[in-house]
């Protein structure tokens, strides 16, 4: 069953991590979110391959917005 991984908090994309089609194990960095000169890791909750990257570096993402889709 595939994960959607969503944003927590209004945020800039600082880094992308992982790239669609890497397999990831539970606990990896999948991107780096930066809000208020802070970096918040966006990390895999459970182990699998990413399906969909829905970001790239410079994006800013809402509250709610798609990030990848794990699977």
């Amino acid at each position: 069953m595939a994960e959607e991984i969503r944003a927590e908090m209004v945020a800039s994309v600082w880094k992308v991590v992982a790239q669609q089609g890497a397999s990831l194990a539970a606990g990896d960095t999948i991107v780096i979110l930066e809000s208020m000169k802070m970096e918040i890791p966006v990390l895999c909750e459970e182990p699998g391959t990413i399906i969909e990257l829905a970001v790239a570096e410079g994006d800013v993402v809402q509250e709610g917005d798609l990030i990848a889709v794990v699977g």
